[in-house]
């Protein structure tokens, strides 16, 4: 379980550097040098890669609701040191609100059950199928609309589906490693579908409304969403009598993530 926390650890820590090196490759992109070859965002997408690999390995030994609660923490850390390297000051709102989210994940954490779901649980290949075409119908409907929240409530759902369908996966074979076996299970693939639509839901919000907004969004669907399905559909634990430390942590985790995303970008002061 520990080894667990610090796999979501260091992909909330991937996570952070990737959003961080592919904003920065994004405002040095040209028309000569656009940002496809732009080196600090490929390494930010290198990065996002190892931070998926990490996501995945806590999602053996940890329910869904802990490992999407830790790594939606990436907004927190990547605020803070956006800041710094801004050269900026963060308002006393904003470092609350860090402070908020950060606690927020220590509880989440904290209350994951250390006990195991059953294996072969029945019909979750099904259910995650049947989730993958509503949100794909979904998309193609929601882009026809003007409005930004409701595609982004669509991606953030997407991403999370991708973690469910690992954690799936991982709970179908039981407690074999062996990567073979999880290539038989129709969950595995289920992943590529996913992300295919949380991408198209993510980019096509970004295009109709504020980044902050969008992301504000995108965050709470992605963490409580599939951290809910989890429980509920895969068996996840939750240690006993510490649903009111999962709920609070959640909450505050949420909070924190839209106080973060809603806020202004950060300026550095001005030089008199």
């Amino acid at each position: 379980m520990v080894v667990g926390i610090l796999l979501a650890i260091v992909a909330m820590v991937f996570y952070s550097g990737g959003a961080l090196l592919q904003a920065e490759g994004t405002r040095r992109a040209t028309k000569r040098r656009p940002v496809a070859v732009q080196p600090r965002y490929l390494a930010g997408l290198a990065l996002d890669f190892l931070a998926w690999l990490c996501a995945a390995g806590a999602l053996r030994v940890l329910p869904v609701f802990a490992v999407q609660a830790v790594v939606g923490g990436a907004i927190a850390l990547t605020a803070v040191v956006g800041a710094w390297l801004a050269g900026a000051r963060m308002p006393t709102v904003m470092r609350l609100a860090v402070v908020g989210c950060l606690l927020g994940l220590v509880l989440v954490a904290a209350s994951a059950g250390p006990e195991q779901p059953p294996a072969r649980q029945q019909g979750v290949d099904v259910v995650l199928l049947v989730a993958w075409l509503l949100l794909a119908v979904g998309v193609l409907v929601l882009r026809q609309s003007r409005r930004a929240w409701p595609l982004a409530a669509v991606a953030g759902i997407g991403f999370g589906g991708i973690a469910l369908s690992v954690r799936a996966a991982h709970v179908q074979t039981g407690e074999s490693p062996d990567p073979l076996l999880l290539l038989t299970q129709p969950s595995t693939y289920l992943v590529a579908g996913f992300w295919v639509v949380g991408m198209i839901g993510y980019t096509a919000a970004l295009a109709r409304g504020d980044v902050g907004a969008v992301t504000a969004v995108f965050t709470v669907a992605q963490v409580l969403v599939p951290g809910l399905v989890g429980i509920f559909l895969l068996g996840d634990a939750v240690r006993p009598g510490w649903w009111w430390v999962m709920t609070l942590g959640l909450a505050a985790a949420v909070a924190g993530s839209v106080l973060i995303a809603r806020h202004p970008p950060l300026r550095p002061p001005r030089v008199k």
